[in-house]
């Protein structure tokens, strides 16, 4: 028996053009066969995916800041007896300092990081959504600066905090349905998000954020393992948790 298998499990991911949405959704590909319905706004990007992947792969190009599309989509793809799991990987950065953060920039970044993980668990938990003979799970995906600080970093940390807030109070509410959910927070990864970031500051940046993780820069697949644990039937007695994956970031 290998209970980190998800043979036949239906999960959606959002995110899944690029980043550690993509390596999720092939490692859960790779894992045991899950049927993926695969969201993100980069037709491009899912294509090139879906190349890569199975027959059980769904794509549809989606704006997750809009509710009724989203409930659309979810709703005419749903399998018979409802998904079994939700990965919310997209998000956005945004590098600001407070005295130049405006209320559209803001609010930009809550929409997508947070309101959109709100908005597709009210879909997923709903009725005839999920299997109801199974025990589901939801996945969000937060940040270390949902638990440290960081300057010129509050919009987005505001974000990664409230995925942390919700993650809990969730769990709560919806473990009566069968439902668990967790949150991994990731320190830097090699993205093409990080690489964006850093873009910004001066040739030194890599070198010093490596110095901020004892165990050094991570990968996508460091944080698509833990994520698939928490999908899996290996993590059944699990909610409510936050999985630090970040190379020691948060241990100093």
């Amino acid at each position: 028996m290998n209970p980190m298998t998800i043979v036949d499990k239906h999960i959606v991911v959002t995110g899944a053009a690029s980043g550690i949405g993509r390596c999720t959704a092939k490692l859960l590909c790779e894992l045991g066969g899950a049927h993926l319905l695969l969201l993100d706004r980069d037709e491009v990007g899912l294509k090139k995916l879906q190349e890569e992947l199975n027959d059980k792969v769904v794509i549809r190009t989606c704006d997750l800041t809009d509710f009724d599309a989203l409930k659309e989509i979810m709703t005419s793809e749903k399998p018979s007896k409802g998904y079994h799991g939700l990965v919310h990987c997209a998000g956005i950065p945004s590098v600001v300092p407070l005295r130049a953060l405006s209320n559209e920039a803001y609010e930009k970044v809550q929409r997508i990081n947070t309101q959109a993980a709100l908005n597709l668990t009210k879909i997923f938990s709903g009725k005839s959504m999920h299997d109801t003979n199974s025990i589901c799970s939801v996945v969000f995906v937060s940040s270390v600066y949902g638990v440290v600080g960081s300057t010129s970093n509050v919009a987005y940390a505001v974000s990664k905090a409230g995925i942390i807030g919700m993650t809990k109070s969730l769990a709560i509410e919806l473990a009566p349905k069968k439902i668990r959910v967790n949150c991994v927070a990731p320190g830097f990864i090699k993205t093409n998000m990080a690489e964006e970031v850093g873009s910004m500051f001066d040739a030194k940046y890599e070198e010093r954020i490596k110095e901020m993780h004892p165990l050094g820069w991570g990968e996508a697949i460091d944080v698509a393992n833990g994520i698939a644990f928490l999908l899996s039937d290996a993590s059944k007695w699990t909610t409510g948790a936050v999985f630090n994956i970040d190379g020691g970031f948060t241990a100093q």
